[in-house]
C-alpha cells in the first residue's frame, strides 16, 4: 500500500535533482562564456592603453656626452626666466596650515582656522571639512555649500595665511639627492635648483610621481606618473612644462637610458639602460614571461623621430633557438609581451576553479 507514494516521490527527486543539475550546468557554462569574453579582449586595446601609461616624449636628438652639463646651464640661466610666479591657485591646502576664512556681510563667521594633522578645518555652521588636498577655491566653493542652508547665496574667500612646510623627494641624478622641506607653492624647476642641478649621468627626462587621493572607504589609486622632457622644457623653453609639485610628491631624474617592459611578464616597469641590453636581458630584468605570455607575440614600439613609433615584432622562441638574432634595447624603448587568449583563458579557468567558483550538489571544483 505504501510502495506507490514512495515510488512517486523517488520520482519526484530525481526529476528535481535532473532539473537542478541542469541549472548548475548551465551556470556553470555562462561563467566559461564570460571567462573567454574577457580573456579575448581586444589586445589592441590592451596594447595602447601600455603605451600611454608609458608615453615618454620623444627627445630632440641632442642626447651628447655633455647633455647633463648643458641643462645645468640652461638651469642657471633660463631659469629664473621659465620659474613661474606664486599662484595661490595652484596650490594645495595640507595639514598645519593656517587659513583665514571670510563671508561676506557674515562677519561672525568671519575667522583663522588652522587645518589639523589628518587634514581637516571646522567652521561655525559648515561644521567639519576635509580641506587637506583641496585648492582654494574648492575649499571656498565646498564651504559655500555647506552654508547655503544658513546663508542666501553665500560668498566665501579663504587665504593661505601661513605655508606648512611640505615634504618633497628628489631622487635620481641629481647632485643632492634627498627629501626636502619646502615652504609655499614649488614648481619643477625650483626642485631640480633646490636639487643641485643634474649629474653627469642624468638622462633628458624627469618623471613626476604623484599619490592620487581617494575618497574615504575607497581602495587606493596607482600613483599618476608625469613624463616631461628637460630638452622641451630647459632648452626649448617651455615653461608649461615646469608643472607645480606638492607635498608627497617624487620627482625623480632617471640616468641616461631608459627602457619599459609590460604585458605578459612577471615584473613590468620601468628600467635603467646601463650598457647593451638585449630583449632576452630585458625579460630576464622583468623577471621573465608569465603562463599566459605569448611567446610568438613580442613587440618593441620605438622612437623614430615620427609621429607614430616604429613597431618591431619579435618571436621570443626564434631567439631562443638561434634563428635570429637577439635584438638591441635602445633608449625609451617600450617591450610589450602579449598575452595568449586560450592561455590567459584556462589561466583564469584555473584560477577560478581553484577559488571553488564552479561547484555541483554542494561540491566545489
Amino acid at each position: 500500500m505504501n510502495s506507490i507514494p514512495v515510488m512517486r516521490s523517488a520520482k519526484f527527486s530525481l526529476k528535481m535533482f535532473m532539473k537542478n543539475d541542469l541549472f548548475q550546468s548551465f551556470i556553470i557554462f555562462l561563467i566559461f562564456v564570460l571567462l573567454l569574453i574577457s580573456s579575448c579582449a581586444s589586445p589592441n586595446t590592451q596594447t595602447d592603453a601600455i603605451i600611454s601609461k608609458y608615453d615618454v616624449p620623444a627627445t630632440n636628438g641632442n642626447a651628447d656626452a655633455g647633455k647633463s652639463e648643458r641643462l645645468n646651464l640652461e638651469l642657471a640661466q633660463k631659469g629664473p626666466d621659465l620659474k613661474r610666479s606664486f599662484s595661490s591657485a595652484d596650490y594645495r591646502i595640507g595639514p598645519e596650515d593656517l587659513l583665514e576664512v571670510d563671508v561676506f556681510q557674515v562677519p561672525d563667521l568671519k575667522g583663522t582656522v588652522r587645518v589639523s594633522a589628518k587634514g581637516y578645518i571646522k567652521l561655525p555652521l559648515a561644521d567639519t571639512i576635509q580641506a587637506s588636498g583641496l585648492t582654494v577655491a574648492e575649499l571656498e566653493s565646498l564651504i559655500a555649500q555647506r552654508l547655503e542652508k544658513y546663508v542666501k547665496e553665500p560668498v566665501v574667500s579663504v587665504f593661505v595665511k601661513e605655508y606648512r612646510s611640505q615634504q618633497i623627494s628628489v631622487l635620481g641624478s641629481v647632485k643632492d639627492p634627498k627629501v626636502y622641506y619646502a615652504t609655499g607653492q614649488k614648481y619643477l624647476l625650483d626642485m631640480l635648483s633646490m636639487a643641485g642641478g643634474l649629474t653627469p649621468d642624468a638622462g633628458t627626462i624627469c618623471i613626476l610621481q604623484r599619490n592620487v587621493q581617494t575618497a574615504p572607504g575607497t581602495s587606493n589609486n596607482p600613483p599618476e606618473k608625469i613624463v616631461i622632457d628637460l630638452n622641451k622644457l630647459l632648452i626649448e623653453g617651455n615653461a608649461d612644462l615646469n608643472i607645480p609639485v606638492y607635498g608627497g610628491d617624487v620627482v625623480h631624474v632617471p640616468k641616461t637610458g631608459i627602457f619599459f617592459v609590460d604585458g605578459a611578464v612577471k615584473g613590468a616597469g620601468e628600467y635603467n639602460l646601463k650598457g647593451r641590453i638585449t630583449l632576452t636581458q630585458a625579460i630576464g630584468m622583468a623577471k621573465g614571461l608569465d603562463d599566459a605570455a605569448s611567446h610568438s607575440d613580442i613587440r618593441i614600439f620605438r622612437e623614430n623621430g615620427k609621429p607614430e613609433k616604429e613597431v618591431i615584432t619579435i618571436d621570443y622562441d626564434d631567439i631562443l633557438d638561434g634563428k635570429t638574432t637577439d635584438v638591441e634595447i635602445r633608449d625609451k624603448d617600450i617591450v610589450i609581451v602579449s598575452s595568449n587568449a586560450v592561455k590567459r583563458f584556462f589561466s583564469k579557468l584555473s584560477g577560478a576553479i581553484g577559488l571553488g567558483m564552479f561547484r555541483v550538489g554542494g561540491i566545489g571544483f
